[in-house]
């Protein structure tokens, strides 16, 4: 089976070609369009700015994921799409460009959740036998959930307020590092000490899974406003340092709360050197299974979408042509 995968929920345009052979995945074509450039002098994603350049390049976009590949459109065999959760003008544009594709080639049409498809990446290069634990950190998404198959995520717990990543963001513009802030900030914190500054671990020691990252971030700006003299270097350490230690926490009591053995951290954020050590020291320790997508399929991408769209379509899952975008996942809630 040919997949051509499409994602536009928020601010990169990315089509994929995957090729799926008994169950194993082979990527063909995994191309991105990135628009950090346009919106870096912002600090931040602008999303007319975002649904327009998702217009102008989409199309050729694909054309080359198929030249890349090697195929035709009248090859493909499947055609999967985010439909959410994300900017909800980024996902029209997605959406209208894969309805009408279907519509022209008489193809079937699966809608992808962007947040399932981060969780299920961790396909495109190996299996793993269900259940795991979900950790899904991004830009956008802070979520734990209990994945029973690739089709049934139940939500464990979710941010309260900053995501992860936009933590980092926030805390990169109060710091004055640029946009976006999550690689800076890595790469400053490898040369600071992060025992130098102290900073809260918020929601550690609540008895529940949700996450809590603004008071981290009023911290850093309470500090910068104190005029007490500090080291970038340091404070981006200690930053990095309390973010990853409250979602190894938050993990490692899901895992052992539900006896599971194996979990799988996705999400832009897990390509995160810090945290990726620490999940990694966790399970040595405790003798739990930790897997991480490669890092071009931690960031938005289109294969991941291919992996969701395949199961979803194996399931008996497909679109019709009134097909609409959403704003922001529902996922049922995990009772015990």
């Amino acid at each position: 089976m040919r997949i051509l995968a499409i994602e536009s929920s928020c601010d990169e345009t990315a089509v994929a070609v995957v090729e799926v052979t008994e169950g194993a995945f082979r990527v063909r074509a995994n191309l991105v369009a990135s628009q950090v450039a346009l919106h870096r002098p912002f600090g931040g994603i602008v999303p007319e700015i975002a649904s327009r350049k998702h217009l102008e390049v989409i199309y050729s976009l694909t054309e080359e994921a198929l030249r890349q590949a090697g195929i035709t459109l009248e090859e493909v065999d499947l055609l999967a799409v985010t439909n959410g959760p994300g900017l909800v003008g980024s996902l029209v544009v997605g959406v209208s460009f894969a309805k009408a594709l279907a519509f022209s080639l008489g193809k079937p049409l699966v809608p992808v959740d962007h947040v399932k498809a981060h969780s299920l990446a961790v396909f495109l290069e190996r299996s793993l036998e269900f259940p795991w634990l979900s950790l899904v950190v991004s830009g956008g998404h802070t979520a734990l959930f209990l994945v029973k198959s690739p089709t049934e995520h139940y939500l464990l717990g979710h941010t309260r307020d900053d995501a992860a990543g936009e933590a980092f963001d926030k805390v990169a513009k109060l710091l004055n590092l640029g946009y976006p802030g999550g690689p800076v900030i890595s790469r400053l914190a490898e040369k600071g000490d992060p025992s130098r500054i102290p900073l809260p671990r918020p929601m550690l020691d609540s008895p529940d899974f949700d996450f809590s990252f603004s008071g981290l971030k009023t911290a850093v700006l309470n500090l910068v406003r104190s005029g007490e003299e500090f080291l970038v270097h340091d404070l981006c350490a200690a930053f990095e340092t309390a973010v990853a230690e409250v979602l190894v926490a938050k993990a490692r009591r899901a895992l052992e709360s539900l006896a599971l053995k194996r979990m799988v951290v996705s999400g832009g954020v897990a390509a995160n050197r810090r945290l990726r050590a620490l999940f990694e020291a966790e399970a040595r320790e405790l003798g739990f299974e930790v897997h991480f997508p490669s890092a071009e399929y931690c960031t938005d991408n289109a294969a991941m979408v291919a992996v969701s769209g395949y199961f979803e379509f194996q399931a008996g899952r497909k679109a019709s042509l009134d097909l609409d975008v959403y704003a922001r996942s529902r996922f049922p809630k995990y009772a015990s």
